[in-house]
């Protein structure tokens, strides 16, 4: 049924196309890379740009939330709202995806768990950019399945927003946005918080966020800073060492600061920016008896980098230089550290009046551990008109174990300090057509995975899970999406990815994280306007799981806006379905919102 309803989705995509007359562009949106900013229809990889539109429109109250709805992209949540979550990209592992902050690093060096605990509220957030796919030679360790990067915005005046929601399980936030100065220095301050009671036993939860950004204009360029601080205090009923450890407790902490420069010189771009980032992370295993077993984790990630990039007769070419120290002081990993030296080139240029766009790259990083490393890629790109265009790449990836991998010790989980880095060789191909109201695109990709790192155990029932390389691993699948304005007030889409994974040396163990993604995922929108205030969005998720079954989830949200003042009611998981993401943890069930927002307008 479900190979039936793919082949449906892609046949839906090129009738809706033969069918929509209008060859208008759209406006054109820029992605930023590393060294050269792209016009989405220029990008030769599978990229999505979530508007603030999108965000403003869609039925999710956090980050995790909204990136679910991303065709490919595996978020798997313990708790609700943006409690904890990993990320995944086509059967990749949560350690293999990078998460960027107005283009800083998030990742956490301990673990890929803790890299969604970003200082920011889904409602602050002006866009994001993600690569599906592999992208290490532009951006290094962790650009493995892929990039996402969060984007805020500092907007020019005086203004206040505040903000206010409430729902179910006593649910409790309230937001705070001032932004204050003009077109030459700017400010914004943000401030967040949420409570809740929790859906079942030991899942309440405490989030505040604080983000301030500051922007000064200086003469063909710009300063930027950004300065946040996250907190995250959650009962954690079965989300780690067993499903039976229901009395699990954590507090998370993610603070970063980062200055930013950016200036044109004729033909020379020049951007560099210097950041640090904490990280700390602390669990017990029994709640109201911390003493029993006991973890506290703090770790520091402090680096700068310099890029480049120069248009010349033959085409862009683009390079930077990164330097980073990673720090690590826990009372169960021990004092770790490693300094990470990473050069990256890049070149593009045109052929054939342009229509045939190329990219080669390779970039090199040295780990002070782990010694040399290097990444090439090549992306090709073919524009047959303004619309059509067929793209393909392919790159290899590696992907340095963290501590935990490598040194965590505990009841029920075993580290191992002689881990091998992974690695793999992706590639995909795939067709896009564009135009002032579609947007389409049809591919296929492969990874095929070397030395690949998971949490196994010989048997279901073995209590203690071990970290190994397991070998390699095949992956492939399709992904066809298409996203329709019909008229200035309907607007749909429809996604839909196939994965197989499959070891090419199978031990017969059980695998923890690795063999646990989704083998079909379909989603779908249908955004309404009406009575001139009024937008409904739907969104309509079909799973299945390797390891877990199968699920179908429907969220809603009603908002109605005018001027400086807007009111929604939202409702996850419409039809009560019983449900679980990772680890056994059971998600929630129906869960109503409300909330309002307010611009004060100051002269």
């Amino acid at each position: 049924m479900i190979k039936k309803l793919g082949t449906a989705v892609f046949l839906g995509t090129i009738l809706t196309i033969q069918a929509q007359e209008k060859t208008t562009d759209i406006e054109s949106i820029e992605f930023q890379g590393k060294f050269i900013s792209t016009p989405y229809k220029s990008a030769n990889q599978n990229i999505t740009v979530i508007t603030k539109e999108d965000i403003v429109n869609s039925p999710a109250n956090s980050i995790d939330e909204i990136l679910q709805q991303v065709p490919g992209m595996d978020i798997r949540r313990r708790g609700a709202n943006g409690v904890q979550s990993d990320i995944g990209f086509r059967g990749s592992s949560f350690e293999q995806v990078l998460l960027l902050l107005n283009g800083i690093r998030m990742n956490d060096s301990q673990t890929g768990h803790n890299s969604l605990n970003i200082p920011v509220d889904l409602d602050d957030v002006e866009k994001i950019e993600i690569i599906k796919g592999p992208a290490a030679r532009r951006f290094g360790q962790n650009a493995y399945a892929g990039v996402i990067n969060i984007i805020t915005k500092i907007n020019p005046g005086k203004h206040v927003k505040i903000s206010a929601d409430g729902g179910d399980y006593e649910t409790y936030g309230f937001g705070f946005n001032a932004q204050l100065g003009n077109e030459k220095f700017s400010n914004s301050l943000q401030a967040n918080s949420s409570t809740s009671q929790g859906y079942m036993y030991n899942t309440d939860y405490e989030i505040r966020n604080v983000f301030y950004q500051s922007r000064l204009s200086i003469k063909n360029g710009d300063l930027k800073l950004q300065a946040g601080f996250s907190e995250k205090k959650f009962g954690a009923n079965g989300f780690y060492a067993s499903k039976t450890a229901i009395d699990q407790y954590e507090e998370t902490q993610a603070s970063i600061v980062s200055v930013a420069h950016q200036q044109t010189f004729g033909n020379l771009k020049l951007s560099s920016n210097v950041y640090w980032r904490r990280g700390q992370d602390m669990y017990v295993y029994q709640r109201q008896n911390p003493d029993f077993y006991r973890n506290m984790h703090i770790g520091n990630n402090a680096g700068g980098e310099v890029n480049s990039s120069y248009q010349w007769g033959l085409g862009i070419t683009g390079v930077g230089v990164e330097l980073r120290k990673e720090f690590l002081a826990s009372n169960n990993l021990g004092e770790r550290n490693r300094f990470v030296s990473q050069v990256f080139f890049e070149h593009h240029f045109s052929l054939l009046d342009k229509k045939l766009n190329i990219s080669p790259g390779i970039s090199w990083a040295n780990y002070s551990k782990e010694g040399n490393f290097f990444y090439p890629g090549l992306d090709v790109g073919y524009n047959f008109n303004q619309n059509n265009k067929v793209y393909g790449n392919v790159a290899k990836v590696h992907r340095v174990p963290t501590f935990t991998d490598l040194y965590y010790v505990s009841m029920t989980e075993h580290g191992n300090p002689n881990l091998l880095p992974e690695n793999a060789i992706s590639s995909e191909i795939g067709y896009q057509f564009q135009n002032s109201r579609i947007l389409a695109k049809i591919s296929g990709f492969m990874r095929n995975s070397n030395n690949s790192i998971d949490w196994v155990k010989n048997a279901a029932n073995d209590p203690v899970w071990y970290a190994q390389n397991v070998g390699k691993i095949d992956t492939k699948g399709i992904e066809a999406e298409v996203n329709h304005r019909v008229l200035d007030w309907l607007k749909y889409s429809v996604g839909y990815t196939y994965l197989d994974s499959k070891f090419k040396e199978s031990n017969g163990f059980v695998s923890r994280y690795i063999l646990d993604n989704l083998k079909h995922q379909l989603v779908t929108k249908l955004e309404t306007k009406f009575l001139k205030y009024f937008t409904n969005e739907l969104v309509y998720r079909y799973n299945e799981r390797v390891n877990l079954g199968t699920y179908n989830l429907l969220d809603e949200k009603l908002s109605f806006s005018k001027k400086d003042f807007s009111v929604y009611v939202l409702i996850n998981n419409i039809t009560n379905t019983q449900y679980t993401e990772a680890f056994g943890v059971a998600m929630p069930q129906r869960w109503f919102h409300i909330g309002f927002s307010y611009n004060i307008n100051i002269k």
